[in-house]
């Protein structure tokens, strides 16, 4: 095909897209530095501007933001001292990506160091790897000068584990399994059960059953940022304490680019958040970033990367922004109301957009 044709084709498909899609928020910064962040996490935002403002770089400032948040402990899904585990232990999954070289750093499920995003740069600074998880993640960041090792639990994660244990571990991420209503020890169910397809749960049509309902903005959430700095430079990071409840060991999206975040220099980034288990089959930022290299506008490009995955699994939550190299952004979201905040030079402070299902 032609250079002209495509760039037709691409243009007319965006043409469709919105006549079908309709309205979502979307704005246009104008100009560098540029901070967005999913959900109204103002004061993370205002860390990262803050960094990035004062001429530190895109990585620099995603760093500051989702520190900022992780030491508040955003809405108890970020940082220390939230989402327990079964065992009623917290752990971190982070990362963080320099859209410029590529270079990707990342920790999961680790246990004993609060700084999530911190310890993802330093496997980015210090290695040739791109993800270390688990309590060696938490002996390298420590090693690397993070304090620690620290108990990541707190009164109001343990009380939430007490409660939890005593309405028999429900909800619960276990599926397949007996007993049912209980703490287990759990088993899997006979082989003629699994064989009879329990276990991949979607219908002829190819579409996944119902999911559990627990899964919400308060239990299973995610700060994902992306920055691009004076120099037009962009990085993205995420950092999350991980789904209430998760199995232990469960890693979810936080920590995998394009997934959680991706971000290039040469085109954009993406932020996302919600039902990882699900969006992480998806890779919906590094489809989302790709969308935008062939010249789809933001909106169109993070509606799209939503309607893949609901069109296979209808009861999922989740959400994306996206933002193209020259400042235009935009959300969309699938199964419940989406915020997500920005702050460049043209605004007196961040402000929120809301993007509806």
């Amino acid at each position: 095909m032609a250079i002209g044709s495509l760039s037709t084709t691409v243009l007319f498909l965006s043409t469709i897209f919105y006549m079908v899609l309709g309205d979502d928020a979307v704005g246009n910064s104008g100009q560098y530095p540029l901070v967005v962040s999913t959900w109204p996490f103002i004061e993370a935002v205002k860390a990262a501007w803050r960094a990035v403002d004062g001429g530190l770089s895109a990585v620099d400032a995603v760093v500051e933001g989702c520190s900022t948040c992780e030491e508040l402990r955003c809405d108890g899904t970020v940082g220390p001292g939230g989402s327990p585990d079964e065992n009623g232990e917290t752990t971190i999954d982070a990362m963080v990506m320099n859209g410029v070289t590529m270079e990707v750093g990342a920790v999961a499920a680790m246990r004993y160091v609060k700084d999530g995003i911190r310890a993802a740069r330093l496997v980015m600074q210090h290695t040739e790897h791109t993800l270390l998880v688990g309590e060696q993640a938490s002996v390298f960041a420590i090693s690397m000068g993070l304090p620690g090792p620290t108990n990541l639990s707190s009164s109001d994660s343990l009380e939430k584990w007490t409660k939890w244990k005593a309405n028999h571990c429900q909800p619960n991420f276990r599926k397949n399994v007996v007993p049912v209503d209980s703490c287990g020890p759990y088993h899997p169910k006979g082989i003629m059960d699994v064989n009879e397809g329990e276990c991949s749960k979607t219908n002829l049509m190819g579409v996944a059953e119902p999911r559990s309902s627990h899964i919400g903005p308060h239990n299973h959430d995610t700060i994902s940022m992306a920055v691009i700095d004076k120099m037009g430079r962009v990085a993205v990071g995420a950092s999350t304490n991980g789904a209430t409840y998760k199995i232990p060991g469960r890693v979810g999206d936080g920590p995998i680019a394009g997934s959680s975040a991706y971000a290039d220099s040469d085109v954009g980034a993406c932020g996302a958040t919600g039902d990882g288990d699900i969006m992480m089959r998806f890779l919906p930022c590094y489809q989302v970033v790709e969308s935008m290299r062939l010249g789809v506008e933001p909106r169109i490009a993070a509606k799209d990367a939503i309607s893949r995955i609901a069109r296979k699994f209808p009861d999922f939550v989740g959400a994306v922004f996206a933002v193209n190299k020259s400042g235009v952004h935009a959300g969309a979201c699938h199964g419940w109301t989406f915020q997500y905040s920005v702050r460049s030079p043209e605004m007196d402070d961040v402000e929120v957009f809301t993007v509806f299902p």
